[in-house]
């Protein structure tokens, strides 16, 4: 009796066997056909014996159902598949199928690449997003895809999924930091990113380029903090956002950029003082930098405190000889006495001495302000700079220079 029930499992084992062999050979020969669905649904009919199944058929199932799924461009689960035969084959100490396998993974993972990137320039941020976060799950290493995934999600308006990758990115460290390879076209004399350190070499030794050169990208960490910022404080999460951004500080508090990430987060809270003290904090870790003391020059000139302003654009200038911004705020600065001298002028209409008196001091403020307008317009002309010099001249009764500037105003303003 008990070599009759060893008989019948052994017979139900061989046909189990012989079932599975059986609707394998049916996906192959599916496969090879492009028949995706035929293939996949014979895969799918021996699953439920996955555990029982022999390891010489169970490296073939994955392998073949990794290639169905891919045909049916059910792409994430395609690298599931693969994915899991490449572990079991290590596991068993094999590669008769990842050998092959490995370069099905790759090919999938640059057609879903491609397919993110040619959405994204086509301005479908919402699939593009979909599909760059795809690229990161099929290859995690490729953490570029999770941030490309951030930033299109963001440009589509879904804040809460960009939010999802921004803390994801943060959580595993990203930086962005990479290395560029440049050299320079003889023939153009440009210089040019040849992709990677092999590339350039090759290509400088094939003497088409020169001086070859190395760059490496900023860290975007600090974008990273501020955009997890914006984002909550858009959502109306104002506490949570200064959290963010002060936890990151607390982390690098050298590093000026996420000083000046929390500072632009008080511009959009409209809490001016809060964004002058850490413009301080700035100038103190960064004291070449001119845009910190510009910015300085802003927050005293909104305060009334035009002396300070006007010494904080003199030392933006005097780091950045070609801030143009920065001269046409002093100018700007100067003339802000003009109002107290108006306002005396017209109490004084009937004292024509006083009123005089008031308005020669007015054209020498003008006079004082106007070299750094005309600085300002040379640097970067714009319909502020054009229609200030041309008050002034009007009021300097400087006809000729007015006259010039009439007709460019007007093209300007139409």
């Amino acid at each position: 009796m008990k070599n009759q029930v060893l008989a019948l499992s052994f017979g139900l084992l061989t046909a189990i066997t012989f079932g599975q062999k059986k609707q394998l050979r049916v996906a192959e020969k599916a496969l090879k056909k492009s028949q995706y669905s035929v293939a996949l649904d014979a895969v799918n009919s021996v699953e439920g014996m996955l555990e029982t199944m022999d390891s010489k058929y169970k490296a073939k199932y994955y392998f073949l159902k990794a290639q169905a799924l891919s045909g049916e461009n059910k792409y994430e689960a395609a690298s599931n598949a693969f994915n899991n035969l490449f572990d079991f084959e290590i596991e068993d100490g094999s590669s008769k199928y990842s050998k092959e396998a490995k370069p099905m993974l790759n090919n999938l993972i640059q057609k879903v690449s491609e397919k993110s990137i040619e959405e994204y320039n086509s301005k479908d941020y919402a699939a593009a997003q979909v599909n760059f976060y795809l690229t990161y799950v099929m290859s995690p290493k490729d953490t570029s895809f999770l941030y490309n995934a951030a930033i299109s999600a963001s440009l589509s308006k879904e804040y809460d999924v960009s939010l999802k990758f921004y803390r994801e990115l943060k959580e595993i460290g990203y930086t962005g930091i990479n290395t560029q390879y440049f050299a320079t076209n003889k023939e153009s004399g440009n210089e040019e990113n040849l992709g990677s350190k092999i590339q350039r070499d090759l290509m400088v030794k094939s003497g088409d380029y020169i001086v070859p050169i190395e760059k490496v990208s900023a860290s975007k960490q600090a974008e990273i903090v501020k955009n997890i910022g914006y984002i909550l404080v858009n959502q109306g999460k104002t506490e949570e956002a200064i959290v963010a951004l002060q936890e990151a500080r607390r982390a690098n508090p050298k590093d000026v950029n996420l000083i000046l990430n929390e500072a632009q987060l008080y511009i959009k809270l409209d809490q001016m003082d809060k964004f002058g003290q850490l413009m301080q904090e700035a100038v103190k870790l960064d004291p070449t930098n001119p845009t910190l003391f510009f910015n300085l020059g802003v927050v005293n000139a909104n305060e009334g405190k035009i002396e300070e302003a006007v010494g904080y654009y003199q030392k933006a200038i005097e780091l950045n000889p070609v801030y143009g911004d920065a001269y046409m705020n002093l100018a700007i600065a100067m003339l802000a006495k003009e109002k107290d001298l108006v306002e005396e002028m017209n109490n004084n209409l009937s004292n024509f001495d006083k009123y005089d008196a008031l308005q020669a001091e007015q054209k020498e403020l003008y006079k004082a302000a106007l070299p750094f307008l005309l600085k300002a317009d040379n640097i970067k002309r714009s319909i502020d700079t054009v229609r200030t010099l041309l008050n002034i001249y009007d009021t300097l009764r400087m006809e000729k220079e007015a006259d010039v500037l009439r007709p460019i105003y007007k093209e300007m303003r139409s």
